[in-house]
């Protein structure tokens, strides 16, 4: 059974972001993940790990400007220093919360800029910091986002991502499909899944198109948690979506899973 991470960016905006990891566990999630946690100490936000019984599954290295549009800056020549300078940051709050999975964003291509430029900076910087992290257990991820969402984005299909992973040669560089943008951008989910999950080392889920509950729209999220189940992935699946309205009332789809699950056990 698919190991599920709530994420506290996007649910249990009802409450404060430090109560949200109570609010988790309430509804018996067993592991988080955010966005960004660099508003907060982080350890205040490991004691509410600790208090509720909770593994943080991910978080994102900080973003840049986000008021300008930023999304990292792995890819753009000319700020490596900073790019450096953020993983640093990133991993205080990975020893704080004993995180061990780190999400590095591309960044959005500057206009005209030279693309085999960005990717020669792209894979300089995800080598040095894969190898940076990898003496403290933690695997690097590159996520593929979809151009609705994220205009000029640089990482954007999923074999384009397993191609800068294998071009980088690291073993704890590793690819976050999140089936959302996967669907907007591509499709063909399950094939993509068995095609690439060797190379996954995190997966989240939304419904398409409007990014709310997995029940909600044109994806058949339940044949792929079977799919991953029956294909071995051991590793999470963080919700990351807008609930449609409060977080706790649009968990029947995790409720319905769990169910079904704990009665194919025991029958």
């Amino acid at each position: 059974m698919p190991r599920f991470a709530a994420n506290l960016s996007l649910m249990y905006t009802e409450v404060p972001f430090l109560e949200r990891f109570a609010a988790a566990a309430a509804d018996g999630f067993d592991a988080v993940e955010y966005l960004f946690p660099y508003e907060f100490d982080a350890n205040e936000i490991a004691r509410r790990l600790r208090d509720n019984g909770l593994t943080q599954a991910l978080f994102n290295l900080p973003p840049g400007n986000q008021a300008i549009g930023e999304r990292g800056m792995a890819c753009l020549p000319g700020r490596e220093a900073e790019f450096a300078a953020n993983l640093d940051t990133a991993l205080r709050y990975a020893e704080a919360t004993g995180c061990q999975r780190l999400h590095a964003m591309a960044g959005v291509m500057p206009e005209g800029a030279d693309k085999a430029r960005l990717h020669a900076t792209y894979v300089a910087n995800l080598r040095q910091a894969a190898a940076r992290v990898a003496p403290l257990g933690i695997t690097l991820l590159i996520e593929p986002l979809n151009g609705r969402d994220a205009p000029g984005y640089f990482l954007t299909t999923q074999q384009q991502a397993h191609d800068v992973v294998a071009e980088v040669g690291a073993p704890n560089l590793r690819v976050q499909m999140d089936f959302y943008h996967c669907q907007i951008s591509e499709g063909d989910l399950t094939r993509r899944l068995e095609r690439h999950l060797a190379g996954v080392g995190h997966i989240q889920i939304a419904g398409v198109p409007d990014r709310h509950e997995p029940d909600d729209g044109e994806i058949n999220h339940p044949h792929l948690f079977r799919r991953l189940d029956e294909l071995g992935y051991a590793g999470f699946v963080g919700c990351e979506y807008r609930p449609r309205a409060g977080t706790s009332a649009g968990l029947g789809w995790l409720r319905r899973w769990r169910e079904q699950q704990a009665t194919k056990a025991t029958a």
